[in-house]
């Protein structure tokens, strides 16, 4: 199937949007892809702020752009806009490297009040960096996503329905099996 990298453009150690995005990971893995997850915090910030281009971990983090078909982008939602963590990785990347790659945007954050961070923030930028398909993205709010007493992420059942539907939107634009998986909600 499919090689996909899923990215948390989070800069929190216990962020809930790398809890949501990891909890698609395994998804998108049963439904037969191979998930390569990134959180741009794990990235050396000198490089990111320095805009190290040849820095090793930015080349090695634009070569698995390149090979990959999908993209899963997420981030956090602060003052109406995607993290600026995830801007900076962005702003490191080849102009096109999303050129002929499927992208599903995903947010969280407090309120309802940022649901259109992704379509007038984040999906401008994706589309600049030729991103062949944007399928349709899902903003969840924070309250949302908790972790179970195993340490495993649970999503609100509206949410988690909701997510399964963008993600196997997704899957389906990467020619992913579908309907085989139940719903987990």
């Amino acid at each position: 199937m499919a090689t996909i990298v899923s990215v948390s453009g989070s800069p929190s150690p216990t962020s809930r949007t790398t809890r949501l995005l990891r909890h698609l990971d395994e998804r998108l893995r049963r439904q037969g892809h191979e998930v390569t997850p990134l959180e741009v915090r794990t990235l050396p910030a000198h490089a990111l702020l320095g805009a190290d281009f040849r820095h090793p971990a930015i080349v090695e983090t634009a070569a698995l752009f390149e090979g990959a078909d999908g993209v899963v982008i997420g981030t956090p939602v602060y003052k109406a806009a995607y993290s600026g963590l995830l801007k900076s990785l962005l702003d490191l990347l080849p102009q096109y490297a999303l050129a002929g790659k499927t992208v599903l945007p995903l947010a969280t954050g407090g309120s309802t009040a940022h649901v259109l961070a992704i379509d007038y923030a984040l999906r401008p930028v994706l589309s600049s960096m030729g991103a062949s398909h944007i399928v349709p993205g899902w903003f969840t709010l924070d309250k949302d996503v908790t972790l179970g007493a195993d340490g495993t992420p649970v999503i609100a059942p509206a949410s988690a329905r909701a997510l399964e539907q963008v993600t196997d939107t997704f899957s389906a634009a990467l020619g992913g099996r579908t309907t085989a998986l139940a719903s987990t909600a």
